[in-house]
């Protein structure tokens, strides 16, 4: 046995006896000295050897003893704080690791809060502000890799990035400010820089060192969601110092290589976010994609395809790093083409979200921008194939989000894959979304070498002197010619000023036809196409014996010329042909067109354009920038309360008509103002008067409207196949349905047409668009309007049964998309005043709304239990309407509250 270990251990021993026995202050004071003299730096310190020893073989018990002994009295047995400052000494000046680990201990083995709890959690806060926490992760760097070390860097990894967890835990509403995350997690960044820049001077110094501790600090630190705080104090750091060094660039290298496989992707994410740039991130990162696997995957997989949160200068940084080395490019280039598949894969586009899809494009415009021409050229014949595939498969979706992205990535990439070929030209409307994709396929600046950056300034120098001397020429040639200024002037007022035609407006309705079809003359043209709408509207007889031919004209009819609002001028006229009823023969006129309309739907011949401008279109926009929707307006007129004739909107009034309506104001104004002075009102409530009961027009011709529209939608044409490519017409269709469905309420016919939809329903049931879905909901949703309820358990039994269980199976398997918000629409009294009508009731919602697209699956099934149940009746099953039955938003809004009350009862 060594003597001088011997010695240590024998005087560790009664100073144990003493410490744990004793209770005088002043034997105490003297053996705390004589155990002081082992730790290193302290006076009189004891040799080396002894020193090793003490730290390797006793320390540990000290700590422990001098916790056990630690009471208010037993502090007080000195005064002024001698035997509290010796006591703390021992764990500020001791060896860190041991000192660390008998805190932690001591705080979690107190019982409850107590003085010694209280104690500890102050002299750990003071362990952490007195740069401690360094020490401990300094002594790691420099220990050797043993079986027993590692255990102990386990302990101490757990411990130091669970310190908040346990902490809070154990002291909870005492919990002091330096072991909150938000403070503990920077000072912990700042720690382990001191700790790099230790290791970097130890380098120097030839000696050796390793920062696999610190990696895994790092990596746990990240994983438990620390990366902001605490790669926020070092990656501002670590760009500094690697600017101008090696050495600190290999150091960080080696840190982030060492980091765990299941800390790999919340550490690079973490530094991708902070990273300034894509050189910041080449500075920090190095290789590392090349060297790790699992870095690899998360950099060019799962951060460019399995998640779209990050933002776009992130990818930016992202793409630029692998774009700054030349065996990183190699992965860039793997990135494209497989960007390129997912961006057009028809089961990518369904089944992902339309964020996502987005963030899929800027990263492929991105790569496209870093990727130079040479390296495209390789790969050009599969990035075309993948790119033509996919703009077909976008250009065929329902959805015009995914179709306007697809026209502005196809163009930008068709122009730098194949810059010697047509590009793709396609006309949207520019918008923020449209300029930040294209400001994304900029090619970045590359740097010029000094000699050209030097000579550019040379060389325009002389044409910028060259301006500028003779700019003040000019104006001294100007200045001497102030008699022919002509500033003083006044202009005219020129803004009451109108276009002066040539040729008049058509005063018949046979004239406009032939205007349209065979005049050269385009402001007769133009006029004729104005003045028709007023025309059928004045003269319905004139109208209903060309009401065919001007159809035909009208749905073939192109725009010539710049006519301001020509839509909007041919669906009026479409609309106006389709509902006139002369007096003579009722509703033979609608009828006729009607026939025509729903059987050209199905003809030879046609266009898709021309086919859904016959259908109700798309309900997006304002009505002046759709396309006709012939057929629904004119059933929501035909069904519409109370319907006056309208008043022509465009044509040229008569002379005589012009004076007194001028003059008609002024003396109707005075007329009402003295009749309003001088009658006496017993109550200052408005009167409100509602529409006058008559009969439903769209009785007689609904199914004109309806049937042939739903007759031959299963068979394919040469051209059109409904139920293959054209799934946006098909999604049309059901809307279009669903809404004359709608309108069709109070009908005789309404029963048949209901029986036929769910049919039409039952049979599109499980179809993968999800346009044509939401188009099925709403047909779903028009019949259990439309339709009373008594009439559906008499007639429709097998029907309903059958579509409540698919309307919950479809709500439990997949929520279908989210469908448009609507506003309430405007009203007058009891009359409704629709700007376009409701394709579904959904659309709009007068009560809660309801944002889930589930919860809108599941109010549906609770709509169809209740008219199950007869639980909501509306007006009797008549063909007139009435203000007190025939309010299609009267009874929505009844038959709403009625099931959101009844959804409020249900169980989540």
């Amino acid at each position: 046995m060594d003597p001088a270990q011997s010695a240590v251990t024998l005087t560790v021993r009664e100073a144990l006896h003493t410490l744990s026995s004793s209770e005088d202050g002043g034997r105490l004071l003297s053996t705390l000295g004589a155990l002081k003299r082992y730790l290193s730096g302290a006076k009189n310190s004891a040799l080396p050897g002894e020193q090793e020893e003490f730290a390797r073989m006793h320390f540990s018990a000290v700590l422990r003893c001098l916790v056990g002994r630690l009471s208010p009295g037993w502090l007080e047995l000195l005064p002024d704080g001698q035997l509290e400052d010796l006591w703390a000494s021992f764990f500020l000046e001791g060896p860190a690791d041991q000192a660390f680990l008998v805190l932690m201990e001591s705080i979690e083995g107190a019982a409850g809060p107590s003085f010694r709890l209280m104690k500890m959690a102050q002299l750990l806060a003071r362990f952490l502000s007195a740069g401690r926490m360094a020490a401990v992760m300094e002594g790691q760097s420099r220990q050797l890799t043993e079986p027993a070390f590692r255990l102990l860097q386990e302990t101490l990894l757990t411990k130091v990035v669970g310190l908040p967890d346990h902490l809070g835990n154990r002291l909870q509403r005492e919990n002091l400010e330096a072991f909150l995350p938000q403070n503990y997690f920077p000072l912990l960044g700042e720690e382990i820089m001191r700790v790099l820049q230790a290791v970097v001077d130890s380098l120097r110094g030839g000696w050796d060192c390793s920062v696999s501790f610190l990696s895994q600090v790092l990596g746990k630190a990240c994983v438990h969601g620390r990366q902001k705080e605490i790669l926020g104090v070092l990656v501002p750091q670590l760009t500094a110092l690697t600017q101008g060094s090696c050495l600190w660039r290999r150091v960080c290298w080696r840190l982030v290589e060492c980091v765990p496989d299941r800390a790999m992707e919340a550490l690079l994410t973490g530094l991708v976010e902070a990273a300034s740039g894509p050189d910041v991130l080449s500075r920090l990162l190095g290789n590392l994609v090349l060297k790790s696997k699992k870095a690899q995957f998360v950099m060019t997989r799962k951060i460019l395809f399995l998640q779209y949160r990050y933002s776009t200068p992130m990818l930016q940084s992202l793409l630029g790093y692998l774009a700054m080395d030349s065996q990183r490019r190699l992965l860039l280039r793997q990135a494209l083409k497989e960007l390129l598949e997912t961006w057009g894969s028809p089961s990518a586009i369904r089944h992902t979200p339309l964020p996502q899809q987005r963030y899929v494009s800027s990263a492929l415009l991105i790569c496209l921008a870093h990727l130079q021409d040479t390296e495209l050229r390789d790969s050009r014949d599969e990035l075309l194939a993948s790119l033509m595939a996919g703009v077909k498969t976008r250009l065929d979706s329902s959805l015009p989000a995914v179709r306007r992205l697809g026209m502005i990535v196809a163009g930008v990439a068709s122009t730098r894959i194949h810059p010697d070929g047509p590009p793709l030209r396609f006309q949207y409307e520019e918008d923020e979304l449209s300029r930040e994709l294209l400001a994304l396929a900029v090619p970045p600046p590359v740097a010029d070498s000094p000699s050209e950056v030097e000579a550019s300034p040379a060389v325009e120098t002389p044409d910028r002197g060259s301006t500028d001397d003779d700019i003040p020429q000019a104006q001294s040639e100007g200045s001497g010619s102030d008699l022919d200024s002509d500033d003083e002037l006044v202009p005219y007022d020129m803004s009451g000023d109108q276009e002066l035609k040539s040729g008049k407006a058509p005063a018949y309705v046979r004239d406009c036809v032939e205007a349209l079809t065979s005049s050269e003359d385009w402001e007769r043209w133009e006029a004729a196409l104005r003045a028709l709408e007023g025309l059928i509207v004045r003269s319905p007889a004139a109208a209903r014996e060309v009401s065919v031919e001007l159809a035909k004209v009208l749905l073939h009819l192109e725009e010539k010329t710049s006519v301001v609002g020509f839509e909007g001028l041919r669906q009026r006229a479409l609309v106006a042909v389709v509902v006139t009823d002369p007096a003579p023969r009722p509703f033979v006129c609608p009828a006729q067109v009607a026939e025509y309309l729903t059987s050209q739907f199905y003809a030879l011949n046609f266009s898709l354009r021309q086919r859904m401008d016959i259908l109700d279109v798309s309900a997006w926009g304002p009505l002046s920038t759709r396309q006709a929707q012939v057929l629904t307006l004119a059933a929501q007129q035909l069904s519409r309360p109370g319907r006056l004739p309208k008043a022509p909107q465009c044509g040229s009034p008569s002379p005589a008509s012009q004076p007194s309506s001028t003059q008609a104001p002024a003396w109707r104004a005075v007329m009402q103002e003295r009749i309003r002075s001088k009658t006496r009102r017993f109550s200052q409530r408005s009167p409100r008067w509602g529409p006058d009961a008559g009969p439903n027009e769209f009785n007689l011709v609904a199914g004109y409207f309806f049937f042939p529209l739903i007759r031959h939608f299963d068979r394919p044409l040469v051209t059109f196949d409904l139920l293959g490519e054209d799934q946006l017409v098909l999604g049309r269709l059901v809307h279009t349905l669903g809404a004359l469905m709608y309108l069709a309420v109070n009908t005789t016919v309404a029963m048949a047409m209901g029986k036929a939809l769910l049919e039409f329903v039952w049979t599109l049931r499980f179809h993968g668009d999800a346009y044509v879905r939401r188009g099925l909901l709403s047909a779903v949703s028009s019949v259990l309007l439309s339709v009373p309820a008594e009439r559906l358990l008499a007639d429709l039994p097998d029907e309903l049964l059958e579509a409540r269980p698919w309307l919950a199976g479809a709500g439990d398997r997949a929520a279908p998309a989210r469908l448009p918000r609507g506003g309430n629409p405007p009203r007058t009294g009891h009359r409704v005043t629709w700007a376009r009508p409701p394709p579904c009731p959904f659309q709009w919602t007068p009560g809660p709304v309801v944002r889930n697209g589930a919860s809108r699956w599941k109010l549906l099934v609770v709509l169809l239990g209740a008219c199950l149940r007869a639980g909501t009746r509306r007006g009797e099953y008549t063909n007139t309407h009435s203000p007190s039955s025939s309010s299609v938003l009267g009874f929505t809004i009844c038959t709403w509250e009625t099931v959101t009350e009844k959804m409020s009862q249900l169980p989540s």
